[in-house]
């Protein structure tokens, strides 16, 4: 979390401890916070203020678009790739899965071929590839789906794209996103569902009214004001971080590259259109568990696959999607960078990986 989050939260969980749904003066305090937080974070995703639906988090807010929006009959269509949050409702319902190619884009045609298989109630693709980094050409797969499937509520996963890209011009194509506070320097266990107006939404949580009545339960104060609070400076931020943190992420894996010959840079050599804070790797001859053990002994810590799998060690289904040999893809490796990396992680990084990887290729492990 960014130090400043932090400390936007702390008076939320003293003194100014109260239900915003309340009646008395420390409730109205809480609701004057949580409506300003409300209007401070719709201008900087480019929304209005009656667009913001606060929720726990990226998955909720995932689930809530694909069970909540749109009306009529149809079935819910979304790429190969998606996070679980979005696939696994999808494909609860019965619906339709768009494929990708080797660099884990969606083709358009193969969009327009799926979206003309029947109707479609609610379209979803998400902005930046949370294992890969890929980010989509989302205006020109908004035109598709405006295209073939005019009904459809178009809805878009940008939980991974705030620090990256320019959140509110490349959803503006949108009805919808998802966002998570702790993908951009907030707490844990808040986010955001973004429905501009005159989209269907039918709540999937019912019970005290919350959110104009599109998803009851009390409102985590601390966490939207803390929320908001890393939003603006990451918003402030966004150039330069992108600029700094890309050329790390470029230093590291140009290093890992050296030294590792055979390793495969996921999604191919042209990082202008991926997220400057993901590198992404699959490594020859070596297992992804038994290497990220090594590198947690030596205090490095990454990913195989999405960080919700990874604990359980399942096969990413994404390089599935992108035709990636299993032998290869079974060593994968994925290394996140933020805000806060610096030059002294990315030599540690380098330091420790290279000899990690020899020493399991060097066992047959």
């Amino acid at each position: 979390m960014r130090p400043e989050a932090i400390e936007a939260m702390l008076p939320f969980l003293s003194e100014r401890f109260a239900n915003p749904s309340g009646a008395h003066r420390f409730a109205r305090d809480s609701r004057r916070a949580v409506d300003d937080a409300r209007e401070e974070f719709a201008g900087l995703v480019g929304a209005e203020p009656g667009d913001i639906i606060f929720t726990s988090g990226g998955t909720e807010s995932d689930n809530l678009a694909i069970f909540g929006l749109g009306s009529g009959d149809g079935v819910s269509v979304c790429s190969a790739v998606e996070h679980h949050a979005i696939l696994d409702p999808v494909e609860s319902l019965g619906g339709r899965v768009v494929g990708v190619d080797r660099n884990g884009a969606v083709d358009p045609a193969e969009l327009r071929r799926v979206l003309n298989e029947g109707p479609v109630r609610v379209v979803s693709l998400m902005v930046v590839n949370n294992e890969t980094g890929v980010i989509a050409d989302l205006a020109s797969l908004a035109k598709v789906v405006r295209s073939a499937a005019p009904d459809a509520v178009f809805h878009s996963d940008a939980v991974q794209a705030f620090c990256w890209t320019d959140i509110a011009e490349l959803c503006s194509v949108a009805d919808s996103f998802s966002l998570s506070a702790h993908k951009f320097g907030g707490p844990k266990g808040v986010g955001a569902l973004v429905v501009r107006a005159g989209v269907p939404l039918s709540a999937r949580q019912l019970g005290g009214g919350q959110e104009r009545e599109r998803r009851s339960g009390t409102q985590n104060v601390p966490g939207i004001v803390a929320m908001v609070t890393a939003a603006r400076l990451a918003s402030e931020d966004r150039a330069a971080d992108i600029a700094r943190i890309g050329a790390l992420r470029d230093q590291l894996l140009d290093g890992l590259l050296a030294a590792l010959p055979g390793t495969v840079e996921t999604a191919g050599p042209d990082r202008s259109q991926r997220a400057a804070g993901i590198a992404h790797l699959c490594i020859p001859g070596v297992e992804s568990e038994a290497l990220l053990f090594l590198l947690e002994r030596g205090e490095v810590s990454a990913s195989a696959a999405s960080s919700c799998a990874s604990g359980a060690m399942q096969s990413s289904h994404v390089l599935g999607a992108m035709g990636i040999e299993s032998d290869l893809a079974r060593g994968s490796l994925r290394l996140s960078l933020g805000w806060s990396s610096t030059q002294a992680d990315i030599d540690e990084a380098l330091s420790v990986i290279p000899p990690a990887v020899e020493r399991l290729r060097q066992f047959g492990i």
